[in-house]
């Protein structure tokens, strides 16, 4: 592995985490898509540096930018607030208008300089360590590096500094404020860590791959964690893998570096909502099909408690009256027998006291309809789950 090899993962992977933090808490408040608002909508405050300051290496246009991206989240509560459009449709109005403003401006005053949109939107990591910083005759190492590390550093510290004032405002913002919390205050220093990030990280990698980067690893580990902590540890190892896994991807397949990350961030994304333990597909698959068979268990139980004639009780009555398919039939069946809800006698299904015990409470439950009492009958009653 060659230095610039190094060099390029190393930039990667801090732009994922420094993506992972903000990206976590968006996620969490049902606010994904403003981060692609920000991603574009702070393209006029970098031109806007960039006039005042003729240098595209000024601090001055990460400042501005910033300030443009909290400018885009105003402007979408505003209209929001209005009652008239919603957040989607507010950020659909908004962030169009400003990309497309910094669009003219770039094409109208800027054409002869580095500032054109397709550096922009894309980026290119391969790039990076091209780029260098130097202390006099000192190589400090890829500007990118420099000023990914920064923003990712102070980062770090906003975020020990204000985690509990985040998560509790995240969570429940009335809660907040009662204890003397600003979550407006804490909403706007989300929003500026998020646009300061994506200013950061434009040069690097793009505004494309920064909205992949701060969305889909915070998504995947949602899927897996309820616990705040472990989702942001989560978040920033799957962006870490998906950014080297996705170098070496583009270096085997002689393709786009930011494009590659892009897709093994999909792919991440794709085997943790299959394969998630209890969010996955597969597994609310499992649960829904476990939850009918016990709807018909604790239907064909009350069918049972409610009619005492031998022929109503006789295991072919399954088929001819209640108009079950055989499979489904014997899979109630085994499923009541293992649970010892009942007995069979000569084809004859009778309740057994257990049984008996959990249809007088599930007809309590019908006649009284309490909520999440048939759950916790459940959790008492069944041994073994559809």
């Amino acid at each position: 592995m060659t230095s610039a090899q190094f060099e390029i993962q190393l930039i990667a992977s801090l732009v994922a985490i420094a993506c992972a933090i903000p990206g976590t808490f968006l996620v969490l408040r049902k606010m994904a898509m403003i981060s692609d608002a920000i991603s574009h909508s702070i393209l006029p405050g970098i031109v806007v540096g960039f006039f005042i300051t003729q240098n595209l290496n000024s601090p001055w246009l990460i400042l501005f930018a910033a300030l443009t991206g909290v400018l885009t989240v105003v402007l979408v509560e505003k209209i929001q607030q209005t009652k008239l459009v919603k957040e989607d449709t507010a950020i659909g109005l908004v962030f169009p208008a400003l990309f497309s403003i910094g669009v003219i401006m770039i094409a109208k005053f800027a054409n002869d300089v580095h500032l054109d949109i397709d550096a922009v939107l894309l980026g290119e990591l391969a790039f990076t360590p091209f780029d260098r910083v130097y202390f006099g005759d000192t190589d400090m190492g890829p500007k990118a590096l420099m000023v990914i590390g920064c923003i990712l550093l102070i980062t770090l510290l906003l975020l020990f500094a204000f985690f509990k004032e985040l998560k509790l405002s995240t969570f429940d913002a009335g809660l907040a404020t009662s204890l003397g919390f600003s979550p407006a205050i804490l909403h706007y220093g989300l929003m500026s860590v998020a646009s300061v990030t994506t200013v950061g990280a434009f040069d690097a990698v793009g505004a494309i791959l920064v909205v992949a980067l701060m969305i889909a690893p915070a998504a995947s580990a949602y899927l897996l964690t309820n616990d705040l902590k472990k989702m942001i540890a989560l978040a920033c190892t799957f962006g870490v893998f998906s950014a080297i896994s996705g170098y070496w991807l583009a270096h085997s397949l002689d393709a786009s570096i930011a494009g590659s990350i892009a897709t093994m961030l999909g792919i991440v994304f794709l085997m943790v909502y299959l394969f998630a333990p209890s969010k996955g597909l597969i597994a609310v698959l499992y649960r829904e099909k476990q939850q009918r068979i016990e709807v018909f268990l604790i239907t064909f139980l009350l069918h049972l408690k409610n009619h005492k004639e031998v022929e109503e009780r006789h295991v072919k009555h399954l088929n001819e009256h209640i108009n079950w398919q055989k499979v489904r039939s014997n899979t109630v069946l085994q499923l009541a027998l293992k649970n010892n809800m009942i007995s069979i006698s000569n084809q004859v299904v009778s309740l057994t006291e257990k049984g008996d015990a959990f249809t007088t409470q599930a007809i309590d439950y019908i006649l009284t309809n309490e909520d999440g009492l048939i759950e916790d009958m459940k959790d008492d009653f069944f041994l073994f789950r559809g």
